[in-house]
Formats: C-alpha cells, structure tokens, sequence
C-alpha cells in the first residue's frame, strides 16, 4: 500500500494493523494448509467411524473392558472438555464384583448409552430431548427444559443429572459438535488405553438384539428391552453371572421429592371430596360446602407441585409432550378438573358435581400412570394404584365427616349428623383396609428375597423405621378418634373428625414421603447413590 505525504497518522496505523500479523494467525494459517485432521487424530482415528451413519444406522459407544483400568481420564476429560459444574458428571466410573471359586474385579466406565427407544425423550412434557436423525445421538435441549427431573425417573440407567445451580437437567451428547467435524469424544480421546470407541450400529440389529426380556448390558442392570440400549461392552472373557455393580448391597433411601408428595395427597383429596359432595346431591347446601373446601384444597395441592420445578416459570410449557409424556397428561387433567370443579361449585348442580369427579378420577389415573409408567417395582401398577385411589376415598371421606360436623355445630346446616357419622364410617373402613393392605405388602416383600419389592422393603425397614413407626402412632389415633366421630360421642362429632382427619391426612403425607424414598432405582455400576435433591 503506498502513502503519500498528505496520509494522516490515523491511516497510516491503520495501514499497518492490516498488513500486522500474530503468531496465532501464522500458526492458523500453516495447520488449515499443511493438516487436513486434527493434531491427535492418529492416537484416536482408529476409535471413531471414518464416515457418516446411513439411513436406519447410528452412533454408539463401544467399551473394552479388558483395556479399561478405572484411571478417570475419561470422567475428567467429559468434565473439562463440556465445563460441567462442580459435582456434575456425565460420564461414571465404577466396578463390577464377585466372589465365587475365584473373585472377580472389572472396571467399569459408563455414561449415556443413546438408546434407540430413549425413556428419557418419552417421558419428558416439555420435549427437552431430541434423537438426531442421522447421527441418533439423544441431545437434551437446556433451553427447553424446566427441571421437572422426570427424565431421572424414566431413565433406567440413571444418566439425566439434575443441576441445582442451573435448575434444569444435563447429560451426555457424546460431544456431538467434535463427531460432526471428524474428532473424537473427549472421553474417547483422553483413554490411555483406548478402552472407549464410537462405533456404528444399525438400530434394528440392536432391538433385535435386545428385544429379549432378560436381556442386560452388564449384570445387575435393568432389562435392556425397554429402551434398546446402544452400548456394547466388549472383553476378551465373558463376565461372570455371579458379578454385581459395587453398590449392588448399599441401601439407600431414594429423594422424597417433598412437593410432588404433597401435591399427590392434596390432590387426591380433593378428589375424595368431590366425590363426597356427589353422594350429598341431595342437600345443595352440603353439596356446595365440600364443593368449596375441595376446591381450596386442589388449588393448595396444584400450587404446592410447582415447587418441585427447577425453572417454575417455564411450567406453562409442561402440555406439550401430550402425546406421550404421562406427565403432561397429568398436567393437562387437573387443569380440566380444576376448571370444571370451579364451575361445579358456582353453580352448584349435580351434574357438574359428576363431570368434576369424572375429571378427577381421570387425574388421579393420570398421576398413577406418571409413575407407573417409569417401570420400578415399588411403583408398580397394583401398589400405585391401591395407594393412591386409597388416599382417594379416605382423605375424601375423612375430611367430609368434618366439613359436615362443622357446618352443623355452628348452625350452618340444618339436619342431624347422619351424613357426618356415615362418612366417618367410611373414612374408618377404608383406613383400617389401607393400612392392612400396606402392612402385608411390606411383610410379604420383607420375608422373599426373590419379591420385586424386596429391596424396597429392606429399605424402607432399615432406613425408615421412625417415620414406619409415627405412622403406626398416626394410624392409632386417627382410628381411636374416628370411632368416636362415627358415634357421636359427645354430640362432638366435628371435633373427634377434625382430629381424626389431621392424623390421617399426616399419615398419607409420611406414606406418599416413603413411597418415593422406597422406589430404588437401577443404575449402572459407578452412577453414584446420591439422590437428586432439588
């Protein structure tokens, strides 16, 4: 560039910074022309596919067993390379054990295995997670999620990790951006040993594959038909039957999920309620009054489920998985039932009392179905369903008895207690059978090993012997005192029902506490035991 005498001082800098160059830039410029692959590619292009998958094809995870020796670089490198948070980890170290005529040790690295069916994508109400087409890596979408977490209780293997800090959850994409430009995983890339691969698998031959019940990537794991698990775990000698995960013998109470508890009672007693009101069509007045107190109690229970919510402020977004997600499902019932029970109450007429107990008979399934539907045995369908229409009818008819006691104790109704002390009764029946259906599901699954529930059971005896216990007490009281509000004794019917319900309805909070503490999850060796607290 030529500068004559009349250029300025400014220009003539700027001349300059143009033609100026960095040693950056030189370096940028020598490896775009002299290297057509990454520096590292030749400790690692042998561990990844040479080209694209095709239709029907798609990226999995291979691990050598025999080259893995538990040193962590892997877990590092995935926690470095992706700048997860402290105590965040995407990728698990563990170990498999076992002692028969010999022992047995086996190291064992584990992260998200991309399945061709993913749980995780399934359930979530947001739509969070996507399958890519053509690399059939399962992403997680940050800016969509909300932190419900129940892609944690959806995914068998434990791989969704709940961040506090950021509200949302996070997982593995099997560093999608370095695969698209031809570098590897940096789990792949940091291995010593190459003990990690990326390897192309077609999508049918892996549901064939594990399409058989009973069918594991490694021993201990869940049943791999459920969600046709990508991964394949390779060695040279076959894994011994005998061999378990490392945590296979802890116990460990399972998150309460605090809020979720508390919505599920709330909500299903103003089920209960609703239904009481129904039977009480004959007197309107009645018929309003529990209108009324259920609604209250549905609108507490339906702002007390926000809470659980890591981003509370994106809930609105929770119907859009409606097509598969039994949450969203949930979400989109007991807004219904919500809306109808209001109109139910204003206009006080029988037959929206019905459509509302149609509605919330329907979210109660919904909330059955949300848990039922992520296949651990202690939320199998015949528990969950006995435990949470139980609560139904018994909230339901325990706080009727005391609605009622009270509206006539203070003149607000005009008739004699009958209605009061048979709801009373009914909220002592079904007490009493809750509570002996519970004692012997625990007893049975305590005493057999081989019970689905066993775990679960030793569990809950274990590391929940006080709340078991406060239950005990709780169970005791309400009976005691519902008695006496069924026989009137006193003319103190309301406040015998009022005592009465409050140990009942304690009672069901604990209870619906441990049915979450008592739902243990499967996991793969090394995904830690530490709940996901919110």
């Amino acid at each position: 560039m030529t500068l004559d005498h009349r250029t300025s001082l400014v220009d003539k800098l700027l001349a300059e910074q143009q033609d100026f160059s960095t040693a950056v830039s030189k370096f940028s410029e020598w490896h775009d022309q002299a290297h057509d692959e990454p520096l590292q590619a030749r400790y690692y292009k042998n561990l990844i596919p040479l080209s694209k998958p095709l239709k029907g094809e798609q990226y999995a995870f291979e691990v050598n067993l025999d080259q893995c020796t538990g040193c962590k670089a892997c877990v590092a490198a995935c926690h470095s390379m992706n700048g997860l948070d402290e105590h965040e980890s995407w990728r698990d170290m563990g170990a498999l054990a076992g002692c028969r005529d010999e022992p047995y040790v086996q190291t064992v690295t584990t992260a998200c295995h991309h399945c061709t069916d993913p749980a995780c994508a399934e359930g979530c109400p947001v739509l969070a997670y996507e399958k890519d087409e053509e690399t059939g890596i399962v992403r997680h979408l940050d800016d969509q999620c909300i932190g419900c977490s129940y892609c944690i209780l959806k995914c068998p293997y434990d791989v969704p990790k709940y961040n506090p800090k950021r509200g949302i959850v996070r997982k593995c994409d099997m560093c999608q951006q370095r695969l698209a430009v031809g570098e590897a995983p940096a789990c792949v890339q940091s291995c010593p040993n190459g003990a990690i691969a990326i390897r192309i698998v077609k999508m049918d031959v892996v549901k064939e594959a594990t399409r058989k019940p009973g069918k594991r990537l490694l021993p201990g794991a869940f049943d791999s038909s459920y969600t046709h698990p990508t991964t394949s775990y390779v060695s040279s000698k076959p894994i011994p039957d005998f061999a378990r995960p490392q945590h296979d013998g802890e116990l460990q109470l399972e998150e309460m999920h605090a809020p979720l508890a508390w919505m599920l009672v709330l909500t299903q007693m103003a089920t209960g309620i609703f239904i009481a009101a129904l039977c009480s069509w004959v007197e309107p007045a009645k018929m309003q009054a529990l209108s009324l107190a259920a609604l209250v109690v549905l609108a507490a229970g339906l702002g007390t489920s926000v809470l659980h919510l890591g981003q509370p402020f994106r809930a609105w977004r929770a119907f859009l998985g409606w097509r598969k997600s039994w949450l969203s499902r949930e979400v989109m019932a007991f807004g219904g039932f919500f809306k109808i029970g209001a109109l139910a109450w204003w206009f006080n007429h029988p037959a929206l009392v019905g459509l509302t107990v149609a509605a919330g008979l329907a979210s109660v399934f919904c909330s059955c179905m949300v848990y039922v539907d992520t296949r651990r045995s202690y939320w199998a369908a015949p528990i969950t369903f006995a435990k949470f229409f139980g609560t139904t009818v018994l909230l339901g008819s325990a706080s009727a008895a005391a609605v009622l006691g009270w509206l006539q104790m203070l003149d607000l109704w005009q008739g004699g207690p009958v209605y009061a002390t048979l709801f009373a009764a009914a909220a002592v029946v079904f007490r009493i059978g809750l509570f002996v259906y519970e004692w012997s599901l625990q007893s049975s699954a305590l005493g057999n090993s081989h019970h689905p529930c066993h775990r679960s059971a030793k569990t809950l005896a274990t590391l929940a012997q006080s709340a078991q216990q406060v239950r005990v007490l709780l169970f005791i009281i309400s009976t005691v005192f519902g008695f006496l509000a069924m026989g009137n004794v006193g003319s103190l019917i309301a406040a015998w029902a009022t005592i009465s319900l409050v140990a009942t309805f304690s009672s069901q909070v604990i209870e619906r506490h441990l049915y979450f503490a008592g739902g243990v999850a499967t996991r793969m060796p090394g995904v830690p035991m530490t709940p996901h607290h919110h």
